[in-house]
């Protein structure tokens, strides 16, 4: 014979709207109890506190199945208590999850089953957390890529990392606290995109479990993004004078704001207008000359670079007014002084003619932000020329 327990709480009123009934059953109704009880977190960018839980389970294929109830308990010394009803073989507890739920059967008498196998949530399952964040500015763009040792640590129950992003103030070098979810990956790297150029920002990573656990977030990051160009063409000043100069950026509205026509400019190199132009030696090597007043520039690295976005951070000093010789696959860095504000800026040169050349390039609009695009602090090369 089943015996059934109700335990029933009487309120007198108007507190009577606030109670609740809770059944327990000793010895399990005529229904089978629900098997294959799983549950899944959802993370909510704080380890210790998910904000919910979704239990799942196969469904009991009886007629006389009426609902489910799911049981709860707080810490394994307390005792379960009813946490809600569903029709569906799914529930979602919101919230900080319990530590332990099961799962009964009801049928049409209001009789449980025996309960399911009780699952416990524990947060030691969590997998280890990024051990390391890089970065890349791009324009409108940051590139992030992460040590992928939370797959590596445990392939089967790896299902994703989720990437964070706020406002950083470089001023007080802070991150913000209203953190936002920049999007989920399965690789480890992530482009972060519809950026606004000039804008710095903190990332962040973390890895998520099969389970739903996330892990501690890898160290933080911070980047700007910034404009660039590609494949400008540029003619040595005695072979084509109006297009032998470069203007990085003329804010010609004084918004502080880069537009798209404001940037990577082709003017005269003779003129206050270029930042800098292209100069051609008697021999027919092409040099960069400084052209307005408040440019230095140093060449990037004693190598060349595989591409413009391997000129992340503009070096602290070894800046001049030298020309250097311009060489396909090396890189040169500005530091652009236009009264108070100081700004910085690259090209890595793509193509070296007799009569003129290709490149690409970069500025960080970002008052005295260095962030250009993963190298920094390489040694100080400053080659001299002269000009035909």
């Amino acid at each position: 014979m089943r015996t059934v327990l109700r335990i029933v709480t009487l309120c007198a009123l108007p507190l009577a709207a606030a109670c609740t009934e809770t059944v327990y059953v000793d010895g399990g109704g005529r229904l089978t109890p629900p098997v294959n009880v799983t549950y899944t977190l959802e993370p909510s960018g704080d380890p210790t506190r998910p904000a919910g839980i979704l239990l799942s389970w196969d469904a009991v294929g009886d007629p006389a199945l009426a609902e489910y109830r799911v049981y709860s308990r707080g810490s394994t010394g307390s005792s379960f208590g009813l946490r809600g009803s569903t029709s569906s073989n799914t529930f979602h507890d919101n919230g900080v999850p319990h530590v332990q739920y099961y799962v009964v059967a009801v049928d049409l008498d209001g009789l449980e089953s025996a309960p399911s196998v009780t699952v416990t949530v524990d947060e030691r399952l969590a997998l280890e957390r990024p051990a390391a964040l890089s970065s890349i500015s791009l324009d409108r763009a940051i590139h992030l890529s992460w040590t992928d040792n939370a797959f590596a640590m445990a392939p089967q129950r790896f299902r994703e990392y989720r990437i964070y992003s706020v406002p950083y103030d470089r001023d007080a070098n802070l991150c913000d606290v209203l953190w936002v979810i920049e999007g989920t990956t399965v690789a480890p790297e992530f482009l972060a995109a519809a950026l606004t150029n000039g804008a710095p920002r903190c990332f962040a990573v973390s890895a998520i479990s099969v389970e739903g656990y996330e892990s501690l977030w890898s160290p933080l990051r911070h980047d700007t993004p910034r404009p660039d160009g590609r494949n400008v063409l540029l003619y040595a000043h005695a072979v084509d004078p109006d297009r032998s100069g470069l203007r990085f950026w003329n804010d010609v509205n004084a918004d502080g704001q880069a537009q798209g026509s404001e940037l990577g400019l082709v003017v005269n190199g003779a003129t206050v207008d270029a930042d800098f132009s292209v100069r051609r030696a008697a021999d027919s090597s092409l040099w960069l000359r400084p052209e307005f007043a408040g440019v230095a520039m140093r060449l990037y690295a004693a190598a060349p670079v595989g591409d413009l976005t391997d000129v992340d951070y503009a070096p602290g000093t070894g800046y001049g007014r030298a020309e250097i010789e311009a060489v396909p696959g090396y890189a040169y860095v500005f530091e652009i002084t236009e009264g108070s504000a100081v700004r910085y800026a690259a090209v890595r040169i793509t193509h070296v003619g007799r009569s003129y050349l290709l490149l690409d390039w970069s500025i960080q609009t970002d008052v005295e932000n260095p962030e250009l695009v993963i190298h920094g602090g390489l040694p100080t090369v400053i080659v001299t020329g002269g000009e035909a």
